[in-house]
């Protein structure tokens, strides 16, 4: 399995990646570049969409049937763009103090509601939460909250048959599931899928001993979870029942999340950082903050879109 550079130029955090199908381009934000980001795989040309404050996470977004544009989650609110580069319309303004919270990791689910988790800047305090956003047939937005107890939401994703809800605490280093009903959007049976050891005390980036924190993550058609794992320099494939089926190394320390892609969906993209990262740690992996791609074996799902 062989990394290849899709996207040569850095970002700070690259997060929220996608593979927009309708038009064959790779999307991804760069949230303390305050930039949307989209890259024609084939001839690598690259567009920038500068935001007014940090997006934490981006998902396509369809009207009566049509592509048409994104939904946006920035530091202070969920926003509306019904084409690339054009006006944002505020859906919802969030129900946290901007000063010390931002949203996070989001996407659309099965059934086209955004949702989007929150996160805690102090991170010394297990107060950010998970939304979601319901829009759909053109009501007025609807904004519920679905659960709490972490830092830094991340790792959200659902099971193929869109029965199981994954939800990370990267802070804690806990992946939690919960069984999920689409249509009355209700979560039940809270579970551990699979915690992590924490970062052992003293250790520094650069030094063994630690396998890094769930971040980002996607699931496969086989409903196979993949984990980026910050500061740990690889890529987990867990199996439905949290067996670590491949653990696949990076090109830099902290990746960030997975998105599959491509016509057949075996291409899988990768966002990564480099944002605050020590400068030894930047010289022995330069190409930090970049986009990768490899294929893989089993494909992905293609990404939902949030309807309106």
């Amino acid at each position: 399995m062989n990394w290849q550079t899709v996207v040569p130029q850095p970002c700070g955090l690259g997060e929220s990646p996608f593979w927009h199908a309708d038009e064959q381009m790779l999307y991804w934000i760069d949230i303390p570049g305050r930039q949307i980001h989209r890259c024609n795989v084939f001839t690598g040309a690259v567009e920038n969409w500068a935001m007014p404050s940090e997006p934490g996470s981006i998902a396509p977004a369809r009207t009566n049937g049509l592509a048409s544009g994104l939904v946006i989650a920035l530091r202070d609110g969920i926003y509306r763009a019904t084409q690339w580069g054009g006006s944002l319309q505020r859906l919802v303004l969030a129900d946290h103090d901007t000063a010390t919270t931002r949203f996070n990791d989001g996407k659309a689910d099965p059934l086209g509601r955004f949702w989007a988790g929150t996160m805690y800047e102090p991170r010394d305090a297990a107060t950010a939460q998970l939304f979601s956003l319901d829009c759909r047939g053109g009501k007025a937005p609807v904004l519920e909250r679905k659960a709490g107890n972490a830092t830094i939401a991340n790792g959200l994703a659902w099971s193929p048959d869109a029965s199981t809800v994954y939800w990370t605490n990267t802070t804690a280093h806990v992946i939690r599931a919960w069984s999920w009903d689409a249509a009355s959007n209700q979560m039940t049976g809270e579970r551990v899928f699979m915690q992590f050891p924490g970062k052992p005390p003293g250790w520094q980036p650069g030094l063994p001993g630690y396998g890094g924190r769930p971040d980002g993550a996607a699931v496969d058609s086989q409903g196979n979870y993949w984990v980026a794992m910050f500061e740990g320099g690889r890529v987990l494939k867990l199996s439905p029942s949290g067996q670590i089926l491949a653990d696949i190394p990076t090109p830099a320390m902290c990746p960030t999340m997975p998105c599959f892609g491509g016509d057949d969906m075996q291409t899988l993209y990768l966002t990564t950082a480099c944002h605050g990262r020590p400068a030894a740690e930047l010289a022995a992996m330069p190409q930090s903050g970049c986009v990768f791609s490899m294929r893989v074996d089993v494909p992905g799902l293609p990404v939902n879109f949030f309807i309106d």
